[in-house]
């Protein structure tokens, strides 16, 4: 399975859908012998643009070149019997914006159905259609799951990093540090939407964390490699967007998910 963490393009969101074709069949040609494969691609900032101009309409180009997602960019799918949820983290940076709702819907929908398998989550379902993530006075839905027991979770924008003393990089594997190391002198063809160091508001991070308790998280949008824990102890690994200057030579991991939960990236 190829999964990418966003960002096919560089300036994909103010393509014409000609253009647009056009650099889906380049992308293609990118993963070569590999397309044969499934693969599923999360929506970044330089493929759907900022806040200001994000709706569902927007997108379509971005869900219609790419199996898995809905029409807000969101997707869900198993690989044995790990899942996988992704997210279009891009519309949780949005205030009041429709395409924003509809992930929030797609999050919360997540949530009730790992909770529960019983007939009555559609209609459970329906009763939450309208959670927001909250602003401030947060009462969210009793979750008694366990850290680390939810689904992989795919972004492009990086969780929020709280206080430093809290959060902390770990070196897990010496080839991944390597490889920081050699991204560090990659640079960007052109400046983004977003900030390299955009990550996600606090509340829609806690939120996340509490709603899906995720196993392991895989994000992108930042120039370098980052391999680091969460206070909860869930690991988040960020890899450097496609649209970095790589050449022919893109960025990637290799995770291995083992029976006994131990997630090896190499």
């Amino acid at each position: 399975m190829l999964i990418v963490l966003g960002d096919v393009s560089a300036q994909g969101s103010e393509l014409t859908r000609s253009k647009w074709t056009l650099l889906v069949q380049q992308f293609h040609n990118l993963l070569g012998p590999f397309l044969d494969l499934p693969y599923h691609v999360v929506p970044g900032d330089r493929d759907i643009g900022k806040c200001n101009d994000l709706d569902e309409v927007s997108v379509t180009k971005v869900t219609r070149s790419f199996p898995g997602l809905d029409s807000s960019g969101c997707g869900a799918f198993d690989i044995g019997n790990i899942n996988f949820v992704s997210l279009n983290s891009v519309a949780l940076l949005c205030g009041n914006n429709e395409l924003r709702f509809s992930v929030e819907k797609a999050l919360e929908r997540e949530r009730i159905e790992m909770q529960t398998e019983n007939e009555l989550v559609k209609n459970v379902i329906n009763e939450s259609s309208g959670s927001k993530i909250p602003k401030h006075d947060i009462n969210w839905r009793e979750n008694d799951m366990s850290s680390g027991s939810g689904p992989v979770l795919l972004l492009h924008i990086p969780l929020h990093q709280t206080a430093e003393k809290n959060w902390r990089d770990d070196d897990h594997d010496g080839n991944m540090q390597d490889s920081a190391e050699s991204s560090k002198t990659r640079t960007l063809a052109e400046a983004g939407p977003y900030e390299v160091s955009q990550t996600l508001p606090p509340n829609a991070t806690e939120y996340i964390f509490h709603a899906l308790r995720p196993r392991m998280v895989f994000s992108a949008h930042a120039q370098t490699f980052s391999d680091r824990t969460h206070p909860d102890g869930t690991r988040e690994i960020v890899v450097p967007s496609m649209s970095w200057d790589t050449g022919k030579d893109p960025e990637f991991v290799t995770v291995t998910f083992r029976r006994n939960g131990f997630n090896k990236p190499d």
